[in-house]
């Protein structure tokens, strides 16, 4: 070993020759005979290293020993001296004694493992190595007898133990390790000394202590593999600086960095050439690690060293193998440096087409997804994915309405993060500031790049402090901001980010997000003249529909469901009115078509109907219906539309009957709920489309229905779907509807009626009118 550092000073405590003997006992006891597998040889690393690993931790032992001896194959256990207790017990250790809770007193421990003398008695707990280690006596080693209580076969085992804490006044804790040897028993003491002597002579690692708080930091203990390796007995080597190992041609830089490395109190790892006392050099793997007692004092050194002479010997053949094999390799690299060159050019010229490919396949991929859909925020959520994380690790997507406000964002990050998103939603997007990148974009009309974002910058950017924190948990180094234009209109900006330093934005990249935010600025234009002309065709549909009339005796609710497509108007419409005899109307129609010209078919042919139901000369609902077809073929309102029309009078006397009268022009049969929850279908009123011949006749069908009972209108919409059957869906709305609990008024029906896949296609009109 090279030499140490100053001393740490003369009142540090010393460190007992015998607790460091024991360190090493207990790791070459790992490798005790011939028989034993390569395994138990990578036991005494473990252990060796434990009680550095300890030592080093003061205080914070117990939180330190799991890391290095949780998994070694060994049973280990940490003993706590104070209190008698195991506070620590690693895997193999609990395959011992079963997995019981700890802390637990060391001798109940014992006797949960089923641990006994070498007689079969179980250890005394004034005498056990268990016991004499927890009151603070190493134990070099001693036989036991593992008899577990299901009854397997026992074992022996071979007991090692030392204290680890270097003062009486630190925490004083214990390690206890059992290694399985392979006698039987173990009768005499001469068996006992044998297997000591194997345990310290089978392994070829050296462990050494020194003492940096004596002047030059000697030697104060050695293992007997480092007399069997170097040649010096043990009182050379004790009381010396292990640098005698040093000779000419040992490397001074290697020297230097062991020396820094202690001067540092760290540990430290490094080969060097060393020279036994013969005067024979070997390469020497030098491990140095420093212990500290529990006020942090520094009390010694542990050194583990190797010779690994063959490895280092291998290594130089190989080194020496592949500098021919590069000497020869630069030659031919040299006759192919043309064709290399010729080669980069080829690749470049590649990877700049494949680089105008991806362009095209995301400007393709942009148009097809971004024109797909007609909803605003499906549209922005869309345009976000497109952008992370292919061109950005995190974008934020502004629309503002033409007065410059902002209206509407979207942000993905490609690790979530959402709740940062949402600061910089709610407390930077909606206000932004004069420096933000996306305000300064919109207002230019031109893109706005930071290579590299400073705190200036973002002192400018946000006006909170809670919005630059979470700019910074987002994480960003570089921003790009282009502004979304269509029509000469500003409609809002994308902000890109990117977090790594090693890949900002260029002028590439702004390139390609113009072209982007050009394609999803017409998307988003496309999606705002859609909703503008949605809104203003719903109200036109709903300023036709009527609103319900208060009328004594009846209860009535009414639905409309506008299709979600096209033009969203259509020409379903319903309507109630209270005739001057004191009966009551009841009509459901739909104009043929989906358009403004249908809505504006239905508002003509609803006018008409209602004339005709309040002036009949004929009140029966077939006269009527066949004065309607007449008017709309002489005033050419409408091309075609379905009809229904029912005149309910109401009863006559207490506890009589209504009476209803019903006529169809082609349209889906009414339906009545009973007031006990039966749904009959009006299938047997029908008759011919409005608008096909003026001259033909409808029937009336004539009912008597009790009090309670519900009549339900609707429009084809609710009960027609592709590639199904009008009748499955008429069997559908009535199961639904008798699925109502008795006493379900007109509201409650339609509920239960809407409460399906609609097809959304074609608009849904309903009334449900209760006759009480």
């Amino acid at each position: 070993m090279p030499p140490a550092p100053e001393p740490a000073g003369p009142d540090a405590a010393d460190v007992p020759p015998e607790a460091a003997a024991v360190v090493a006992d207990a790791a070459a006891g790992a490798a005790t005979g011939a028989g034993q597998d390569r395994g138990r040889e990578q036991q005494a690393g473990a252990v060796g290293a434990a009680a550095a690993v300890v030592s080093q931790s003061g205080g914070g032992a117990r939180s330190a020993l799991p890391g290095v001896l949780a998994d070694v194959p060994v049973a280990v256990l940490v003993i706590d001296q104070h209190a008698g207790t195991v506070v620590y017990a690693n895997t193999a250790a609990i395959e011992l004694a079963g997995d019981v809770r700890l802390p637990l007193p060391i001798d109940e421990w014992g006797t949960s493992a089923g641990l006994t003398d070498l007689g079969g008695e179980p250890l005394a707990s004034s005498g056990s190595p268990l016991s004499l280690v927890a009151e603070g006596t190493p134990v070099s080693g001693e036989a036991v007898r593992l008899s577990p209580a299901d009854g397997s076969p026992g074992r022996t085992l071979w007991v090692t133990g030392f204290p680890l804490s270097p003062v009486p006044d630190a925490e004083q804790l214990a390690l206890v390790v059992f290694l399985q040897i392979d006698a039987d028993r173990v009768d005499d003491e001469t068996q006992l000394q044998a297997l000591r002597e194997r345990a310290v002579l089978a392994t070829d690692i050296c462990f050494t202590i020194t003492d940096p708080r004596r002047e030059d930091d000697p030697l104060v203990w050695v293992n007997p593999s480092f007399t069997r390796v170097t040649g010096y007995t043990y009182e050379e080597s004790v009381g010396a600086n292990c640098r005698f190992l040093q000779g000419p041609a040992t490397d001074r830089a290697v020297v230097a960095r062991i020396r820094a490395g202690l001067d540092a109190r760290r540990p430290v790892t490094e080969t060097l050439l060393n020279f036994r006392k013969d005067g024979t050099a070997f390469w020497n793997q030098v491990s140095i690690s420093p212990v500290f007692d529990g006020a942090g004092e520094l009390v010694s050194f542990v050194g583990v060293q190797t010779d690994v002479t063959e490895r280092v010997r291998v290594e130089r053949e190989r080194e020496a193998a592949f500098a021919a094999e590069q000497a020869a390799r630069r030659e031919a690299e040299l006759a192919q440096a043309v064709a290399e060159q010729a080669r980069a050019d080829a690749e470049e010229a590649r990877e700049e087409a494949e680089l105008a490919q991806e362009r095209l396949g995301l400007m393709a991929e942009t148009t097809s997804s971004l024109s797909a859909t007609l909803d605003m925020t499906e549209l922005l959520d869309r345009l976000a994915d497109l952008c992370v994380p292919l061109l950005a690790d995190w974008v934020f997507v502004t629309v503002v309405d033409p007065h410059g406000d902002v209206q509407e964002t979207a942000a993905r990050h490609r690790r979530g993060l959402p709740d940062e998103l949402r600061a910089i939603s709610t407390e930077h997007a909606l206000h932004l500031t004069p420096g933000s990148p996306s305000r300064q974009a919109m207002e230019t009309r031109q893109p706005v790049l930071m290579a590299e974002v400073t705190d200036a910058e973002l002192d400018e950017v946000f006006a909170r402090e809670s919005t630059r924190e979470a700019f910074h948990r987002l994480g960003g180094r570089s921003v790009l901001a282009v502004p979304m234009i269509a029509r000469r209109r500003v409609l809002g900006a994308v902000a890109l980010v990117r977090q790594s330093e090693e890949r900002p934005f260029d002028d590439h990249d702004v390139d390609l997000v113009q072209d982007l935010a050009r394609r999803a600025a017409l998307a988003l234009d496309n999606v705002r003249l859609y909703q503008a002309e949605h809104q203003v065709a719903e109200t036109l549909q709903r300023s036709l529909l009527p609103t319900l009339p208060d009328i004594p005796g009846v209860a009535a609710a009414a639905h409309y469901v506008s299709a979600s497509t096209a033009a969203d108007v259509g020409g379903d419409f319903y309507d109630l009115l209270q005739l001057p005899d004191g009966a009551v109307g009841v009509a459901i129609g739909d104009v043929v078509g989906h358009d403004v010209a249908a809505a504006a078919a239905m508002g003509h042919l609803r006018g008409l109907l209602r004339a005709c139901m309040w002036d009949a000369a004929d009140p029966d609902p077939g006269s009527v219906l066949g004065r309607v077809d007449r008017l709309v073929q002489g005033l050419h309102v409408a091309s075609m539309a379905t009809m229904a029309y029912v005149r309910a009078e109401p009863p006559v006397g207490e506890g009589r009957p209504w009476r209803l009268l019903v006529a169809s022009a082609g349209h889906p049969p009414l339906l009545l709920r009973l007031p006990d929850g039966e749904v009959r279908v009006l299938s047997e009123a029908a008759g011919l489309l409005v608008g096909v011949d003026a001259d033909t006749r409808r029937s009336t069908v004539v009912l008597e229905v009790p009090a309670g009972t519900v009549l339900i209108g609707y429009t084809d919409g609710l009960v027609e779907h592709p590639g199904a059957d009008l009748d499955d869906g008429i069997a559908g709305l009535v199961q639904r509807l008798g699925d109502a609990p008795a006493g379900a008024g007109p509201a409650e029906l339609i509920e239960r009626a809407v409460a399906t896949d609609l097809d959304r296609r074609d608009d849904v009109a309903l009334i449900a009118v209760c006759f009480s």
